[in-house]
């Protein structure tokens, strides 16, 4: 199965106040999204796309410390805290790859992957699927009119903070669009 999230910012204390987040600290959150992760993720075949903002200014160590405890195999489209990756401490095996941007096919339908939101994406007049972060749970509406039915933010704290399956995310889209 292949998942997605956004925005899961490991390490950062204040993010709990700012995205509203229901925990009490910086370790409770941290424990509660590997908790999270590893509830859906189930089998080491699974796949997981992490659209930027993994881990907000830490190091390579902690982000190891992280990823080893996270099941499946992991790719990173960058957002604009991933300073770790230039840490020489941090294992670049934890990723299958690192990207700025990603497009994948899945039954027939393409998944434009990129950190920001963008007004128009690859395939946007073909029925393709932008999925973005970075945002977190500001300016919800003005998002969701702005971009359409096809975009989908998958930050963390859009999807109760754990991955969010392909299956999940296409029948979203089509429940928006028939609601159109």
């Amino acid at each position: 199965m292949k998942y997605f999230i956004a925005d899961m910012h490991f390490f950062h204390e204040n993010v709990i106040e700012f995205s509203h987040r229901p925990f009490k600290d910086v370790a409770d959150m941290n424990d509660q999204l590997i908790n999270n992760w590893n509830s859906v993720v189930q089998s080491p075949k699974d796949e997981v796309y992490i659209v930027g903002d993994f881990l907000y200014r830490g190091t390579g160590e902690q982000a190891n410390a992280i990823l080893k405890k996270l099941r499946g195999k992991k790719y990173l489209v960058k957002g604009n805290h991933e300073q770790y990756l230039k840490d020489k401490e941090f294992d670049h095996s934890h990723f299958e790859w690192v990207k700025d941007y990603h497009t994948l096919k899945y039954y027939k339908r393409k998944f434009v992957l990129f950190h920001y939101p963008i007004l128009e994406w690859d395939g946007y007049f073909r029925g393709s699927i932008h999925l973005y972060g970075h945002v977190h749970d500001t300016q919800t509406t003005h998002f969701e009119t702005t971009l359409g039915p096809r975009a989908v933010n998958i930050g963390a704290d859009m999807i109760a903070y754990k991955p969010i399956s392909i299956d999940e995310v296409m029948e979203l889209v089509d429940t928006k669009l028939s609601a159109e």
